[in-house]
């Protein structure tokens, strides 16, 4: 049973908006030059990587393509939340060094409005989370168009 035209209309409808993401991300982290250490190059890598995977997904006809994507996009959720806590944390660092007598809401304030984008990681959970969106229900993973 073939799936649905408008819910493939959709499918890539979020296809196109993840593809735009990533390489708006990618772009965006290079500019910034986010390459100092491993934990900069995490996310530079983990976009470069999904895109290849975009790719795959895109001319492949197997479902292998779409498991490997989950994975991917799974890891982009977690990675964004590592991300929060890593941007948060050097904020909080940071905020304390240049006045040690911040404390308690003053200091939670600052930095979350710090040097660091806190809440830039996100951009990983929400892309993560559109790739999952495009799997949801997905055909080829499932070999039926209604399935989980």
């Amino acid at each position: 049973m073939p799936e649905p035209p408008t819910l493939a209309i959709v499918r890539r409808i979020l296809f196109g908006i993840l593809v735009l993401g990533l390489a708006g991300t990618e772009v965006e982290l290079l500019l910034l030059k986010h390459t100092d250490g491993i934990w900069q190059l995490v996310p530079v890598l983990l976009v470069g990587a999904s895109l290849l995977a975009v790719a795959w997904v895109g001319l492949s006809q197997g479902s292998g393509s779409l498991q490997v994507f989950r994975a991917m996009m799974l890891i982009f959720v977690l990675s964004g939340l590592a991300g929060l806590l890593l941007h948060f944390r050097g904020n909080l660092a940071f905020e304390r060094e240049s006045d040690p007598s911040l404390a308690g809401a003053a200091l939670w304030h600052r930095a979350v409005m710090g040097a660091t984008p806190t809440l830039a990681p996100g951009t990983m959970i929400q892309l993560g989370l559109v790739g999952l969106a495009f799997l949801f229900r997905h055909p080829r993973l499932s070999g039926r168009a209604g399935g989980s």
